[in-house]
């Protein structure tokens, strides 16, 4: 395969728990190690499979209510570093970062809570830091990460999985990178769309 590249290890961060269990099952039969927070971490190892803590990655607890988990140079250096580069090897080695190759998001729901008639403090809460900033840089590192923005590509990822093993192509990572800066543009635009109301 062009420019195939091995997923070892997987950064799960989702709202939505549906759909993932699949997914999950045929990561883990492939050898894929699991990394995650809060209750996506408790949900993998309630199906019976290893995950770390991301807080053990970054030896810092989720914080301010749970606003910042992921956002760490331990994991986005993981995602963001560039296998073929040197240098970045070089830092990824000197600072312990662990290389991340896929990346599964499922952002925050903030245009159903708006519909939801929910309070303004409420809406605010819902609007998702941390798993924007993975979606964006999983998709900027195509080239090495694979990025599933939303549990509406877990069906997608799935069917390359059984067909060709947990390998994927250039041209595959930069399909989801697309669909992963739809995903993040729609979303920000729903934001910006109900401040300016």
């Amino acid at each position: 395969m062009a420019e195939a590249k091995k997923i070892k290890t997987a950064l799960i961060s989702v709202f939505h728990k549906d759909g993932l269990d699949e997914l999950l099952k045929k990561l883990n039969a492939e050898g894929v190690k699991f990394m995650s927070t809060g209750g996506t971490q408790t949900f993998i190892e309630s199906l019976g499979y290893e995950c770390q803590k991301v807080e053990d990655v970054t030896t810092y607890p989720s914080i301010l209510g749970g606003r910042v988990k992921t956002l760490h140079p331990k994991v986005f250096g993981g995602i963001l570093g560039r296998r073929d580069n040197e240098g970045d090897r070089e830092q990824m080695a000197k600072y312990e970062i662990p290389e991340i190759d896929l990346v599964i998001v499922d952002l925050y729901p903030f245009e159903q809570t708006v519909a939801s008639g929910a309070s303004e403090a409420d809406i605010i809460e819902k609007i998702d830091i941390g798993g924007i900033s993975l979606i964006r840089a999983g998709a900027k590192n195509f080239k090495d990460v694979v990025i599933i923005p939303s549990k509406a590509e877990y069906g997608v990822l799935l069917d390359m999985l059984n067909k060709q093993g947990a390998e994927t192509t250039l041209e595959q990572r930069k399909m989801f990178a697309a669909r992963a800066f739809g995903v993040s543009s729609h979303y920000d635009t729903a934001i910006h769309s109900w401040f300016t109301k």
